[in-house]
């Protein structure tokens, strides 16, 4: 008995801190704000399409997880509370890798000014190195030729300042680049094997230098020189540093959302919980009694337990993830409603104290919720994986809200009830514990 009591008062003390987590993180006073997605905040969608014409087959897709990579430390730095940078692959059906449009779709939640952002993510620079052809310029604009080597801002690790220079002239100040170990392989493959030929250095596919190679360079490191002043060098090692381009990308499209429907659209989810919440609530209550209202409890510690941790992971909420949320809380609702309807069957039988019979029905329950929720799972994670960005928040929510309910309902509402029937008088009440009909 005593140790019935301590759980139940243990999951208490946890709901009641969650809850004191949410209000006190919502009012602004802590480090852990709800993030509102695009659609609720209002902000700025950028779509750009990526170039991989020039990237082989088999490296398309690692190139544009790098590249989202790269934009997703660019916007980080913009001071956007939450961006959301995702890549999007559309071809014709049985269209090879290479032939499909690749394109990177950039959410910046509470941003207003288009222009700054196009601007701001610009300023990531696309590295490149290209092969000078050595048998002829362009017949018409008497400009070298490129071969293109494969080598580009993917494979860097990290850029310098440095100053080349000293006692027999003034100091240049220079880039000194640093591959990572395939970077580094392929820089040495081409050195070696173009001896004698220039080595073309582009950012942002302008030419910056293009050196001899004079032997094979080993080490992964290489040098971009010119007629740069101290800021300029230090402002290209710093955006590069920042995440060099490892394939062009173009901008396609711009989209605002304003503020005003985003507040609508919040307005509206909050309104269609409250009112789930309450219709469930009454529904319990009225049918299932005093199992009813520990369901009702149960039910709200499923509530505080998710938005805590949708401040806490955190999790980005959009229109569809209050909807998945809402839908969750069904799930919840079905596995109380499992175990109550076992709970009349053990009561009906009459064979069993309160306590047992409560025991038996969460047991014979479980096989049936556990089947349910594993399958809503499932569900869950192949729209997560196989989904757009609207279908991927939605799956979120709803995945991490079914784990949650099962532990409010069969963690959360079990002891509360166990609690409740060691309670004399309430134990005493039997209709209280009944159904209609039972």
């Amino acid at each position: 008995m005593v140790r019935l009591w301590l759980t139940a008062g243990v999951l208490a003390g946890l709901v009641g801190a969650g809850a004191w987590f949410v209000w006190w993180n919502a009012s602004g006073q802590g480090s852990f704000p709800f993030r509102l997605g695009l659609d609720l905040a209002g902000g700025i969608e950028l779509t750009y399409e990526a170039d991989t014409s020039e990237v082989p087959p088999s490296e398309v897709r690692e190139a544009m997880r790098t590249l989202r990579d790269v934009l997703e430390r660019r916007v980080n730095l913009f001071g956007v509370a939450e961006p959301v940078v995702r890549v999007e692959r559309a071809s014709f059906v049985g269209g090879k890798e290479s032939e499909s449009k690749w394109r990177v779709r950039v959410e910046l939640p509470g941003v207003t000014d288009v222009a700054e952002a196009i601007r701001r993510i610009g300023q990531t620079p696309l590295l490149e190195f290209k092969l000078v052809r050595e048998e002829a310029t362009s017949s018409a604009t008497g400009s070298p030729q490129y071969e293109p080597t494969g080598l580009t801002g993917r494979f860097l690790k990290r850029a310098q300042l440095q100053f080349e220079g000293g006692a027999a002239g003034p100091s240049e100040p220079v880039v000194l680049l640093t591959f990572d170990s395939e970077g580094a392989k392929r820089f040495y493959t081409i050195t070696k094997e173009n001896v004698g030929r220039q080595l073309a250095i582009f950012l942002d596919g302008k030419l910056v230098t293009a050196p001899v190679i004079r032997e094979p360079i080993a080490g992964g490191q290489a040098q971009i020189s010119g007629s740069f002043t101290v800021e300029e060098a230090r402002e290209i090692a710093r955006n590069l540093n920042f995440g060099a381009l490892p394939v062009p990308i173009k901008l396609v499209g711009t989209q605002q959302v304003g503020p005003l429907i985003g507040a609508a659209t919040v307005q509206a989810g909050l309104r269609a919980a409250v009112w789930a919440l309450v219709l469930v609530a009454m529904f319990l209550l009225g049918w299932y009694r005093i199992p009813g209202l520990v369901a009702v409890f149960a039910l709200a510690s499923y509530g505080v337990l998710m938005l805590a941790l949708f401040q806490l992971i955190p999790v980005v909420l959009t229109a569809a993830g209050i909807a998945g949320f809402i839908l969750s809380l069904g799930m919840a609702v079905d596995a109380n409603v499992l175990v109550f309807e076992r709970l009349k069957e053990e009561l009906r039988e009459g064979n069993k104290p309160l306590p047992a019979a409560i025991d038996a029905a969460f047991a014979r329950a479980w096989p049936a919720v556990r089947d349910g929720n594993l399958t809503s799972l499932l569900t869950a994670g192949v729209l997560y994986w196989l989904g757009t960005s609207f279908v991927e928040g939605f799956a979120l929510v709803f995945g991490l809200g079914v784990l949650v309910s099962m532990f409010s309902a069969m963690v959360v509402g079990r002891v509360w009830l166990q609690a409740a029937a060691s309670i004399p008088i309430l134990a005493r009440l039997a209709w209280l514990w009944r159904s209609p009909g039972v």
